[in-house]
């Protein structure tokens, strides 16, 4: 015999997942913090501003993405969707650009 179908049962998924975006964000926005501090270490140099201008803006690019599936996740409206190339393609490219800036300002 074959089980019932049975509707599927999300549970605390989508609140973990939401608290797992938030910590994400904050991890994103301690290593912008830090970048910035590394680049203005000893007084700001045009490279090293450039290099913050583009860390933060890098991270409210992340910022917003986050923010967009944060909010999906919380609304709860029914079946939540999966996230979308798009925004899952701009937060890996974020992501990994704040890695190479950091490389960047470290040496």
């Amino acid at each position: 015999m074959t089980a019932p179908a049975r509707d599927r049962d999300p549970g605390l998924q989508p609140e973990r997942t939401r608290l797992a975006w938030r910590r994400t964000t904050l991890s994103s926005t301690v290593a912008a913090v830090l970048a910035v501090k590394a680049a203005l270490h000893g007084g700001p140099s045009p490279l090293g501003v450039v290099s913050c201008a583009l860390c933060c803006a890098l991270w409210l690019g992340f910022l917003v993405v986050a923010h967009r599936r944060i909010r999906t996740l919380a609304s709860g409206a029914g079946r939540t969707t999966a996230l979308g190339p798009r925004d899952a393609t701009a937060a890996t490219l974020c992501t990994v650009a704040i890695a190479v800036c950091a490389v960047a300002l470290v040496f």
